[in-house]
Protein backbone atom coordinates (compact mmCIF):
# COMPACT_ATOMS: atom_id res chain seq x y z
CA UNK A 1 0.00 0.00 0.00
CA UNK A 2 1.37 3.50 -0.80
CA UNK A 3 2.78 5.49 2.13
CA UNK A 4 0.45 7.60 4.21
CA UNK A 5 1.63 11.21 4.59
CA UNK A 6 0.19 13.45 7.29
CA UNK A 7 0.11 17.10 6.27
CA UNK A 8 -0.17 19.49 9.20
CA UNK A 9 -1.33 23.02 8.37
CA UNK A 10 -1.51 26.29 10.29
CA UNK A 11 -3.20 28.28 7.49
CA UNK A 12 -5.81 27.23 4.96
CA UNK A 13 -3.94 28.90 2.07
CA UNK A 14 -1.15 26.30 2.40
CA UNK A 15 -3.42 23.32 1.73
CA UNK A 16 -4.04 23.54 -2.00
CA UNK A 17 -0.40 24.16 -3.02
CA UNK A 18 0.82 21.00 -1.32
CA UNK A 19 -2.11 18.98 -2.61
CA UNK A 20 -1.25 20.14 -6.12
CA UNK A 21 2.40 19.18 -5.60
CA UNK A 22 1.40 15.67 -4.55
CA UNK A 23 -0.97 15.33 -7.51
CA UNK A 24 1.84 16.31 -9.86
CA UNK A 25 4.84 14.60 -8.26
CA UNK A 26 3.53 11.71 -6.17
CA UNK A 27 -0.13 10.99 -6.88
CA UNK A 28 0.06 7.51 -5.34
CA UNK A 29 0.76 8.88 -1.84
CA UNK A 30 -2.15 8.77 0.60
CA UNK A 31 -2.37 12.25 2.12
CA UNK A 32 -4.28 13.23 5.24
CA UNK A 33 -4.75 16.78 6.50
CA UNK A 34 -4.70 18.30 9.97
CA UNK A 35 -5.51 22.01 10.25
CA UNK A 36 -5.16 24.15 13.37
CA UNK A 37 -5.81 27.67 12.13
CA UNK A 38 -5.18 29.14 15.58
CA UNK A 39 -1.46 28.35 15.30
CA UNK A 40 -0.56 31.17 12.93
CA UNK A 41 -2.28 34.05 14.79
CA UNK A 42 -0.99 32.71 18.12
CA UNK A 43 2.56 32.58 16.73
CA UNK A 44 2.22 36.16 15.47
CA UNK A 45 0.85 37.36 18.81
CA UNK A 46 3.51 35.62 20.89
CA UNK A 47 6.38 36.79 18.70
CA UNK A 48 8.43 33.71 19.61
CA UNK A 49 7.97 29.95 19.67
CA UNK A 50 6.90 29.39 23.26
CA UNK A 51 7.07 26.15 25.24
CA UNK A 52 3.30 25.90 24.97
CA UNK A 53 3.47 26.31 21.19
CA UNK A 54 6.14 23.63 20.96
CA UNK A 55 3.97 21.27 22.99
CA UNK A 56 1.08 21.83 20.60
CA UNK A 57 3.27 21.04 17.58
CA UNK A 58 4.52 17.85 19.25
CA UNK A 59 0.95 16.78 20.05
CA UNK A 60 -0.11 17.27 16.42
CA UNK A 61 2.82 15.23 15.14
CA UNK A 62 2.20 12.48 17.68
CA UNK A 63 -1.48 12.38 16.74
CA UNK A 64 -0.53 11.95 13.09
CA UNK A 65 1.81 9.10 14.01
CA UNK A 66 -0.89 7.45 16.13
CA UNK A 67 -3.20 7.59 13.11
CA UNK A 68 -0.75 5.49 11.09
CA UNK A 69 1.26 8.12 9.19
CA UNK A 70 4.48 6.93 7.56
CA UNK A 71 5.78 10.51 7.52
CA UNK A 72 4.70 13.97 8.68
CA UNK A 73 5.09 17.19 6.72
CA UNK A 74 4.38 20.53 8.35
CA UNK A 75 3.36 23.20 5.85
CA UNK A 76 3.83 26.40 7.89
CA UNK A 77 7.31 27.87 8.02
CA UNK A 78 7.04 29.70 11.36
CA UNK A 79 7.55 26.72 13.69
CA UNK A 80 10.96 25.33 12.80
CA UNK A 81 12.40 24.79 16.29
CA UNK A 82 9.18 23.18 17.52
CA UNK A 83 9.11 20.84 14.53
CA UNK A 84 12.70 19.84 15.29
CA UNK A 85 11.58 18.77 18.75
CA UNK A 86 8.72 16.72 17.32
CA UNK A 87 11.10 15.07 14.86
CA UNK A 88 13.46 14.10 17.67
CA UNK A 89 10.66 12.36 19.56
CA UNK A 90 9.09 10.33 16.73
CA UNK A 91 10.46 7.29 14.95
CA UNK A 92 9.32 8.40 11.49
CA UNK A 93 10.31 11.22 9.13
CA UNK A 94 9.03 14.60 10.29
CA UNK A 95 9.88 17.36 7.81
CA UNK A 96 9.96 21.09 8.26
CA UNK A 97 8.37 22.92 5.34
CA UNK A 98 11.54 24.39 3.91
CA UNK A 99 14.45 22.06 4.60
CA UNK A 100 14.26 20.34 1.21
CA UNK A 101 13.98 23.70 -0.59
CA UNK A 102 17.03 25.02 1.28
CA UNK A 103 19.01 21.95 0.18
CA UNK A 104 17.99 22.54 -3.44
CA UNK A 105 18.90 26.23 -3.21
CA UNK A 106 22.39 25.44 -1.91
CA UNK A 107 22.89 23.08 -4.82
CA UNK A 108 22.18 26.03 -7.15
CA UNK A 109 24.81 28.36 -5.70
CA UNK A 110 25.78 30.68 -2.85
CA UNK A 111 23.68 33.78 -3.60
CA UNK A 112 20.15 32.94 -2.52
CA UNK A 113 17.12 35.21 -2.47
CA UNK A 114 13.89 34.54 -0.60
CA UNK A 115 10.43 36.06 -0.97
CA UNK A 116 8.28 35.84 2.15
CA UNK A 117 4.83 37.07 3.11
CA UNK A 118 4.65 36.18 6.84
CA UNK A 119 7.19 38.25 8.79
CA UNK A 120 7.29 36.12 11.99
CA UNK A 121 8.71 33.23 9.97
CA UNK A 122 11.65 35.07 8.43
CA UNK A 123 14.22 35.12 11.26
CA UNK A 124 13.77 31.42 11.98
CA UNK A 125 13.98 30.49 8.31
CA UNK A 126 17.17 32.47 7.80
CA UNK A 127 18.69 30.83 10.87
CA UNK A 128 17.74 27.38 9.52
CA UNK A 129 19.27 28.25 6.16
CA UNK A 130 22.59 29.31 7.69
CA UNK A 131 22.65 26.28 9.98
CA UNK A 132 22.16 23.95 7.01
CA UNK A 133 24.77 25.80 4.95
CA UNK A 134 27.27 25.39 7.77
CA UNK A 135 26.56 21.67 8.10
CA UNK A 136 27.08 21.26 4.36
CA UNK A 137 30.35 23.16 4.40
CA UNK A 138 28.80 26.14 2.61
CA UNK A 139 29.34 28.83 5.22
CA UNK A 140 29.94 31.36 2.45
CA UNK A 141 26.36 31.08 1.24
CA UNK A 142 24.22 34.18 1.77
CA UNK A 143 20.49 34.76 1.84
CA UNK A 144 18.62 38.00 1.20
CA UNK A 145 14.95 38.12 2.12
CA UNK A 146 12.23 40.50 1.00
CA UNK A 147 8.99 40.20 2.96
CA UNK A 148 5.75 41.30 1.30
CA UNK A 149 2.98 41.08 3.91
CA UNK A 150 0.51 42.81 1.58
CA UNK A 151 0.71 39.75 -0.66
CA UNK A 152 -0.49 37.50 2.16
CA UNK A 153 -3.29 39.94 2.94
CA UNK A 154 -4.36 39.84 -0.71
CA UNK A 155 -4.32 36.05 -0.77
CA UNK A 156 -6.37 35.78 2.41
CA UNK A 157 -8.86 38.17 0.81
CA UNK A 158 -9.15 35.83 -2.17
CA UNK A 159 -7.07 37.89 -4.62
CA UNK A 160 -4.43 35.40 -5.78
CA UNK A 161 -3.61 37.53 -8.83
CA UNK A 162 -2.59 40.47 -6.63
CA UNK A 163 -0.58 38.11 -4.41
CA UNK A 164 1.36 36.83 -7.40
CA UNK A 165 1.88 40.29 -8.88
CA UNK A 166 3.23 41.73 -5.63
CA UNK A 167 5.72 38.90 -5.26
CA UNK A 168 6.85 39.22 -8.87
CA UNK A 169 7.44 42.94 -8.32
CA UNK A 170 9.40 42.26 -5.13
CA UNK A 171 11.57 39.69 -6.88
CA UNK A 172 13.13 42.45 -8.94
CA UNK A 173 14.53 44.06 -5.77
CA UNK A 174 16.54 41.02 -4.68
CA UNK A 175 19.49 41.66 -6.96
CA UNK A 176 21.58 38.91 -8.60
CA UNK A 177 20.71 35.46 -7.23
CA UNK A 178 21.68 31.91 -8.10
CA UNK A 179 18.21 30.86 -6.95
CA UNK A 180 15.12 32.54 -5.51
CA UNK A 181 13.03 30.68 -2.95
CA UNK A 182 9.33 31.27 -2.37
CA UNK A 183 9.34 31.05 1.39
CA UNK A 184 5.98 29.51 2.25
CA UNK A 185 3.73 26.83 0.83
CA UNK A 186 1.18 29.54 0.11
CA UNK A 187 3.65 31.59 -1.95
CA UNK A 188 4.33 28.72 -4.35
CA UNK A 189 1.31 29.78 -6.41
CA UNK A 190 3.40 32.79 -7.53
CA UNK A 191 6.10 30.60 -9.10
CA UNK A 192 5.17 31.32 -12.73
CA UNK A 193 4.87 35.07 -12.18
CA UNK A 194 8.16 35.32 -10.29
CA UNK A 195 10.05 33.22 -12.84
CA UNK A 196 8.75 35.43 -15.65
CA UNK A 197 9.87 38.52 -13.77
CA UNK A 198 13.46 37.46 -13.06
CA UNK A 199 14.26 34.66 -15.53
CA UNK A 200 16.31 32.62 -13.04
CA UNK A 201 15.87 29.51 -10.89
CA UNK A 202 12.77 29.71 -8.68
CA UNK A 203 12.24 27.09 -5.97
CA UNK A 204 9.07 26.24 -4.07
CA UNK A 205 8.76 24.42 -0.77
CA UNK A 206 5.88 22.06 -1.69
CA UNK A 207 7.63 20.60 -4.74
CA UNK A 208 10.95 20.20 -2.92
CA UNK A 209 9.31 18.63 0.14
CA UNK A 210 7.26 16.12 -1.85
CA UNK A 211 10.32 15.11 -3.85
CA UNK A 212 12.36 14.59 -0.68
CA UNK A 213 9.63 12.59 1.04
CA UNK A 214 9.24 10.34 -1.96
CA UNK A 215 12.95 9.61 -1.84
CA UNK A 216 13.00 9.03 1.92
CA UNK A 217 10.20 6.50 1.73
CA UNK A 218 11.74 4.60 -1.16
CA UNK A 219 9.11 5.50 -3.72
CA UNK A 220 11.58 6.60 -6.40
Amino acid sequence: MPPRIALIHAVTVAIEPVREAFRRLWPEARCTNLLDDSLSPDREADGIITAAMTARIVVLAQYAADCGADAVLFTCSAFGAAIDEAAALLALPVLKPNEAMFEAALQAGDRIGMLATFAPAVDGMEAEFHELAGRLGRSGASIRTVCVPDAMAALRAGDAAAHNRLLAEAAGTLGPCDAVMLAHFSTSRAETAVRAAIGSTVLTSPAAAVTKLRGLLGAG
